[in-house]
């Protein structure tokens, strides 16, 4: 854990204002039907948006649909 100093800046800015915000108001929603996935940043740099992430998985599942089991 790093130790602050008293000449550092605190972390939160004083325009930063949550006081009216409501903890956890979106959680549910979090999870409903996703899953979070972390590129490597060599990857990122290929698969800029999930649409192409889904698109190249889509094609590996078919291509593996389509080759026999071998075991």
């Amino acid at each position: 854990m790093k130790k602050t100093q008293q000449n550092e800046e605190p972390e939160m800015r004083p325009e930063y204002d949550f006081r009216g915000g409501v903890r956890g108001k979106y959680v549910d929603r979090f999870g409903e039907g996703r899953n979070v996935v972390v590129l490597e940043p060599d990857v990122a740099e290929v698969f800029r948006d999930s649409d192409a992430v889904n698109e190249a998985l889509r094609a590996l599942i078919g291509e593996r649909r389509r080759r026999p089991e071998t075991g």
